[in-house]
């Protein structure tokens, strides 16, 4: 790994080494306490942030690094300063790059300008770091195993369904997405999935039927309007109300484990009785994006 910007880059062993990696940072954390001494990580943010801010801030601390926040009060990269311009400056400094940005074709100029690895904590198209907290959590779940595991999002086809979709796919799972029509994830992505699944023994299903979810490990939401977004939320939640995941769809589904990234709105993409109860793992989910951003980060500087 020279970057981080998306899953689809990864193989199925370097999916897993992260898992593992990620789960042994976290049963052992004094292990790593130095593993980044001497390192500075700028972490920069177009986009407001809570889990992925405290998540890096802290993660990088525990590993004996030092983090620089950037925020964006200027708009995005490349207003004020170009984006090569910004990669080449920060390159003089800092081990690494994390950010957090509107366009992914921003990440791909840091990549190319700059000269240390740079990380993707959240774009339009991909959100690498969740997916890879998630399958940590399902992994844990499941007893440290993800052979014949099976996965559903359920809501609105976004940049965590696409990651969720590479991921499970190159690691050979059985990926479920399930969206209202006109809401599907990309078809561009969707395609490189399938065949990503081909190659590895797994399966995805692209549905705007919840009863395609019948028997998954978990059924997976997140919010039904992404940051940003000026559509209205009465016409969000009509379109969207037949996907909300209530207790009786998990009985009724036979699922396990309910998963979400956060923020959840609750009662309103799903029943606070479903985010509160025992087969809930979202908590977990955010506990492990310090986790695996921290496998990612000791991965690429090594």
């Amino acid at each position: 790994m020279k970057h981080f910007l998306s899953v689809k880059d990864l193989s199925k062993n370097e999916i897993m080494d992260l898992i593992k990696l990620a789960v042994d940072h976290k049963q052992n954390p004094g292990k790593y306490s130095q593993a980044l001494a001497g390192k500075s990580i700028a972490t920069i943010y177009e986009k407001p942030s809570l889990r992925t801010r405290v998540s890096f801030d802290v993660g990088i601390a525990k590993l004996g690094g030092h983090s620089v926040y950037l925020d964006q009060q200027n708009g995005a990269l490349g207003k004020r300063e170009s984006v090569k311009d910004f990669a080449l400056n920060l390159s003089c400094w800092v081990d690494a790059i994390v950010a957090r940005v509107f366009e992914h074709d921003t990440l791909v100029e840091l990549a190319e300008h700059g000269s240390v690895p740079v990380v993707n904590s959240l774009c339009n198209l991909y959100h690498p770091c969740q997916a890879i907290a998630d399958y940590q959590a399902l992994y844990e779940a499941r007893g440290n195993s993800l052979d014949g595991a099976s996965i559903a999002y359920v809501g609105d086809g976004n940049n965590v369904t696409h990651s969720l979709l590479l991921a499970g796919a190159i690691l050979g799972l059985k990926v479920v997405s399930v969206t209202p029509v006109g809401y599907s994830p990309d078809a561009q992505v969707v395609q490189l999935a399938q065949k990503l699944a081909a190659e590895n023994g797994g399966e995805i299903i692209i549905s705007n039927d919840v009863n395609d979810a019948k028997g998954v490990d978990a059924i997976y939401n997140d919010t039904w309007i992404s940051m940003g977004d000026d559509k209205s939320l009465d016409d969000i939640k009509a379109k969207f109300a037949p996907y909300k995941t209530t207790v009786q769809l998990m009985n009724d589904l036979d699922v396990k484990y309910f998963m979400h990234c956060q923020p959840v709105y609750r009662g309103i993409e799903v029943e606070d009785e479903v985010v509160d109860s025992e087969k809930s793992i979202l908590m977990a989910q955010a506990e492990n994006r310090m986790h695996a951003q921290n496998a990612v980060l000791m991965t690429l500087l090594k």
